[in-house]
């Protein structure tokens, strides 16, 4: 290994045969990938330096074996690959420094001490000690973090857990039993044992001096302990065969901790279960009623989130209790769960019928001794066992068309109705009848009164580009005339910006309130009347405010939008004499992000709005948070990923402050700045501050996170403390400079409501570096 390379391991190597000579390398000396890309052991068998990662490089320690490399260890390892034009300088002053691209200059090493020399030595030892950690990579291929760790804890035990752990050893699924407080680190012996070290103390936890008994026209053999992305922890032995110069070798397992790998709790994510096959490879499945939160099958996934709400299927308040059905899978067991409640010596139906009978209950589980035990979301550590006489019992809304895999063949699909369901059937048949009744009526109206008004249409068609009418044809088309009167002659302003004012009036003979907004400017005004129909007009969801109309004449032009009688988030939040308390609070910034996903992800064009502000997040009657104003929005056709600004208006257009850094750059923005937007203005909504610098409020925001110091944020404001922790680690995940290293706004909602797990952030006020 490296010498000055002193904690956290990827994996442990020991070598066999080989001498332990080192290389000096003097201060100085450089690596670049092109031509010179890393510096040997003297054996040559370990590297240290550039290897190839996708399009770019990655820096770490390998074992330079044939056909392919093995690589052990990985330098800042969730950091994206960099270019050919980097470079690694063990400088002067004893700094070990990566020059990137950019010239930002990262310290690649742990050490705090300037070096005078460094050296790649053949040992390859490794120990494990107490507090570290070995963390598995996202795939076999791909050597940033992935899915499981495996600690050393302070008491003697080596422990697997997956990194969604949530309550302690009930979630760890291997352990190697050492429990003793004297032991210090984990060893790998040159023989391949496995041992716990410390205090004149030694205990094997695994021996394998037989993997050596035939060595015919082997050199060396080098044995390499890992963490599998998989989960498992596995032991290979690498057998290099004469000529030494060729480092040919033969990778073999010779150990693994798991023999199913759907042993490994929290490989298939929340609400999906695992299945293996006697080949050893496994799969994973939703369960009932949940889609793919990634949004396709994979090997493993990262779980997997429900297709309906509480309320669909279970509806207290409006005295009308929905149809939904208990799904029934079979041979299904939970490796550890979280029940609610249990109740012994009831039936297999008769647990279906609990859990449905209870509002509560979102899945249950039959298990061996009889007992029924009754779970909310999300569902964990789930796995098909046809050997266990076990099922689970999973709650949908109804109709649900359940899609059977191949393996649930045999299993069954209870439909519990309930008792009103033929009255329920009765009024749906009443109702669409007078539906269907209205509607043609309102057809016959609505062709009398084209005819009737055909001449007003002929005139506004006359001051109207009539390409670009046609493809609004569903906003309706106000005269100016029409919008002076209904809004007095324009009297009262209830908003303005740089852009326009907008004012107060009422239609549909004045019971209907709409807001009216006039744009003045008139070149820049053109563009972005354009773009907020283009925009606007495309949509229709309970979190965006509704265009429902829009006038040309001449130079003049107005839009109407349904009026929005609670005001902006910022009036609420920044100008009233007291602001929302923490409950009114902590509801907004999840309906401002369901807005935004209909805009990313749902609509027919994706939409980045590009002005998430609160001053654009309104309120209806029922304090439904909504956003406005797309003026500045862009649409991204199905093979875009990202846009760019043009120079002027465009670069200099929003709020300073809720900007991402790549608006001001010569660069593609994505839907990633509103991500950003969005996490400015949930950290304002939790303490209740704006026109404050995003460095200093970030750092703040920070600073109050590592010290758990929440009465800093809030006062003496009653919070849920839980609540109020995700969603500052939200909004500092949402508020990273790298646009890559934000969440999608689908995750966003998933860390928020508790079904997918939330990353530590890194500080805002340093690059996120991973010392090893």
């Amino acid at each position: 290994m490296l010498l000055i390379f002193l904690r956290l391991f990827f994996v442990l190597v020991i070598t066999q045969g080989s001498d332990f000579t080192s290389c000096d390398i003097t201060l100085g000396s450089s690596l670049i990938p092109d031509t010179n890309p890393s510096w040997r052991s003297p054996s040559g068998l370990f590297a240290f330096g550039f290897y190839q990662q996708d399009d770019g490089f990655a820096v770490g320690i390998w074992l330079a074996s044939k056909p392919e490399i093995t690589v052990v260890w990985t330098a800042n390892r969730d950091d994206p690959p960099v270019s050919t034009n980097s470079s690694i300088e063990l400088t002067g002053d004893g700094w070990l420094l990566l020059h990137t691209t950019d010239g930002e200059d990262k310290n690649i090493t742990s050490q705090n001490f300037q070096a005078t020399s460094a050296s790649m030595l053949d040992s390859g030892g490794q120990k494990l000690v107490i507090g570290d950690q070995l963390v598995s990579s996202v795939s076999a291929s791909q050597h940033t973090s992935g899915k499981f760790f495996l600690v050393f804890q302070g008491d003697g035990n080596l422990v697997a857990y997956p990194q969604i752990k949530t309550r302690g050893s009930i979630d760890s699924y291997w352990s190697s039993g050492t429990y003793n407080s004297y032991y210090k680190y984990l060893n790998l012996s040159p023989t391949g044992s496995l041992s716990m070290v410390g205090f004149g103390v030694t205990e094997r936890v695994l021996n394998l001096t037989r993997s050596l008994e035939s060595r015919k026209n082997v050199d060396t053999v080098i044995f390499r302990a890992t963490l599998n992305w998989d989960g498992n922890f596995v032991l290979y032995s690498h057998r290099f065969t004469s000529p030494s110069s060729n480092l040919t070798s033969i990778m073999k397992m010779e150990w693994a901790a798991l023999q199913d790998p759907c042993d490994a709790k929290g490989i298939c994510g929340f609400n999906s279960y695992c299945s293996s096959s006697t080949s050893g490879n496994f799969q994973c499945h939703c369960f009932p009623g949940f889609l793919f939160v990634n949004g396709t099958r994979n090997v493993t996934s990262n779980g997997c989130y429900r297709n309906f709400t509480d309320e669909e299927a279970c509806n207290r308040k409006l005295g009308l209790q929905l149809s939904y059905n208990i799904t029934v899978l079979d041979n299904m067991m939970l490796l550890a769960h979280y029940a609610y409640s249990s109740v012994m010596n009831l039936s297999k139906d008769g647990c279906g019928q609990s859990c449905w009978d209870d509002c509560n209950c979102w899945a249950g589980l039959f298990a061996e001794d009889g007992s029924c035990k009754k779970l909310k979301v999300p569902i964990v550590y789930a796995v098909l066992n046809k050997s266990r006489l076990t099922a689970v019992f999973i709650k949908t809304s109804f109709p649900y068309k359940e899609v059977k895999e191949p393996h649930l063949r045999g299993s069954t699909n209870i439909n519990v109705i309930v008792a009103e369901r033929k009255k329920l059937v009765s009024i749906l048949g009443i109702t669409l009848g007078c539906i269907a009744l209205m509607c043609s009526v309102l057809a016959f109206s609505a062709f009398f009164f084209y005819r009737v008004h055909a001449h007003r249409y002929q005139a506004i068609s006359e001051n109207v580009d009539n390409g670009f009418y046609r493809d609004h044809f569903s906003l309706r088309a106000f005269t100016f005339d029409e919008l002076q009167k209904a809004t007095d002659g324009f009297k009262e302003v209830i908003g303005r910006n740089s852009y326009g004012e907008v004012y107060k009036g009422f239609i549909s003979d004045g019971s209907k309130a709409v807001a009216v907004k006039r744009l003045e400017r008139m070149f820049e005004g053109e563009g972005r009347f354009r773009a907020e129909i283009t925009a606007i007009a495309q949509t229709h969801h309970r979190n965006l405010v509704r265009l429902l109309g829009f006038c040309i004449q001449g130079a003049t032009k107005l839009l109407v939008y349904e009026f929005m009688s609670n005001g902006s988030l910022e009036d609420v939040l920044f100008n009233a004499e007291a602001p929302p308390g923490w409950k009114q609070r902590v509801g907004v910034p999840l309906d401002v992000a369901r807005g935004i996903l209909y805009l990313h992800d749902e609509c027919e064009a994706r939409i980045i709005h590009c002005n998430i502000k609160p001053h654009n997040i309104l309120f209806d009657e029922a304090w439904t948070a909504k956003i406005s104003d797309f003026g500045l929005s862009k649409l991204l056709r199905s093979n875009q990923s990202g846009t760019l600004l043009s120079v002027g208006g465009e670069r200099d257009g929003g709020t300073r402050g809720y900007l991402a850094p790549e608006w001001h750059k010569n660069t593609l923005i994505s839907t990633k700045v509103d991500i950003y937007s969005f996490g400015v203005v949930l950290l304002e909504i939790l303490c209740c501050r704006n026109r404050m610098e995003i460095d200093v409020l970030s750092t703040w925001v920070y600073n109050c996170f590592v010290d758990k110091d929440w009465s800093r944020l809030t006062g003496d404001e009653e919070v849920d403390v839980n609540m109020l922790e995700k969603m500052v680690k939200v909004g500092l995940l949402c508020i990273q400079d790298d646009p890559d290293a934000r969440p999608s706004i689908k995750n966003v909602i998933l860390m928020l409501e508790g079904t997918a797990d939330i990353p530590i952030p890194p500080s805002p006020t340093s690059p996120h570096l991973i010392l090893v």
